[in-house]
């Protein structure tokens, strides 16, 4: 059974190898790209819940951009902390800032959704920018994606930042979580206009204001808790032209403080990822178990031929990994080693998700809760 299992599994791996060598050479970094110095007015939108104390250092660095024909529209989503009062002293210093205060959520939207759209209502762009609270911007990062965008003629444009980590466990949690991204959702295919496969990230999303109406706004993926994600991926499948660059020194992002952070945080996306179903929660579990732990425990087997299927797996994996992290981050491919660590840290925040979950009925993200029956709903 393990013969054939392992067997199966390393065509598997030689598959993503090749898939991932050709896609990763695709994916561009961001700091190579010329920038453009003046043009049309860029609308950046915020959505903000109680993000008092990201807020200032990340809206500063974004002021501090070369290209200038900007305007912020920043989204005060209902917070309980200062994060209003950060953004009116913000805009007091600058006038380009406009605060927008949303008191409550309307039925069938997530929070950051509805603030993300109420902010496209108020912007005047011809580009949107949608990022988060707590990303962190070089002065070049606008002016070179602006210049990516239209040299390429592109209607969205997603960049991978820096996740930084403090800790190094949390470092190959991180590290593991894209690895794991990278064969399960293919996020270079975005960079082949022939391919229906989409990607977004939430820390920058660029879009052009014309596509982004006529494509139907987030009120495609209003009850979405991967709107980024699925915002990028619906894109794509209607046809716009997207891709995906690195930018790793000049946005970043400390994705989570600590593990218990990234656990948490993972609540609220990880099971919509897997479309609500338990049958898919099995399935990445056992996966992963698969994959990324059993042949780090049957390398020890005395099964000589185990064995060396076990050492072909965690080579071609391991060379994948590598790829993948070299690409796509700072971090050192050494973290390999504790790989199957990682992997089961991952099989627990799946379970832990998906329980939890289904206990409250829902998923609960920023202090709401939002019912599992009307999430199903929309996917």
């Amino acid at each position: 059974m393990l013969t054939v299992l392992f067997s199966m599994g390393i065509l598997v791996w030689i598959v993503f190898l090749i898939d991932g060598l050709i896609g990763l050479r695709k994916i561009d970094a961001l700091e190579d790209a010329d920038k453009l110095e003046n043009g049309p007015l860029l609308s950046v939108i915020v959505a903000a819940r109680n993000e008092e104390n990201q807020i200032r250092t990340s809206i500063l660095s974004q002021l501090a951009q070369t290209y200038r024909n900007v305007e912020w529209i920043l989204v005060n989503d209902r917070s309980t902390d200062s994060t209003g009062l950060v953004m009116e002293e913000l805009k007091k210093d600058d006038q380009r800032i406009s605060v927008l205060h949303i008191e409550g959520l309307p039925k069938g939207w997530l929070g950051k959704n509805n603030a993300l759209y109420q902010g496209f209502l108020k912007a005047s762009g011809k580009w949107l920018l949608f990022t988060d609270a707590d990303v962190k911007f070089e002065k070049e990062a606008f002016a070179k994606a602006l210049h990516y965008f239209e040299k390429h003629k592109l209607d969205h444009l997603t960049v991978a930042p820096n996740l930084s980590a403090k800790t190094f466990w949390l470092k190959s949690f991180v590290a593991f979580f894209l690895f794991g991204f990278s064969y399960f959702k293919r996020p270079w295919a975005a960079n082949n206009p022939k391919s229906k496969v989409g990607t977004g990230i939430g820390a920058f999303n660029l879009v052009s204001k014309e596509v982004y109406s006529s494509f139907g706004t987030h009120k495609m993926v209003k009850m979405r808790p991967d709107d980024d994600l699925q915002l990028g991926m619906r894109m794509k499948q209607a046809g716009y032209a997207q891709r995906i660059v690195t930018a790793l020194t000049l946005v970043e992002v400390e994705w989570y403080g600590s593990l218990q952070e990234a656990f948490i945080g993972l609540e609220k996306n990880t099971f919509a990822g897997l479309h609500y179903r338990v049958s898919m929660v099995f399935f990445a579990i056992s996966g992963v178990f698969i994959t990324n732990v059993l042949p780090f425990i049957t390398l020890f087997s005395a099964d000589k031929i185990i064995v060396l299927l076990s050492l072909g797996i965690i080579l071609l994996s391991g060379i994948h990994y590598v790829m993948v992290i070299k690409k796509m981050t700072i971090f050192s491919p050494v973290m390999f080693l504790v790989l199957p660590v990682t992997a089961l840290l991952f099989i627990y925040s799946i379970i832990r998700a998906s329980y939890l979950t289904y206990k409250r009925g829902g998923i609960m993200w920023r202090g709401t809760l939002y019912k599992l029956r009307e999430l199903r709903d929309k996917e």
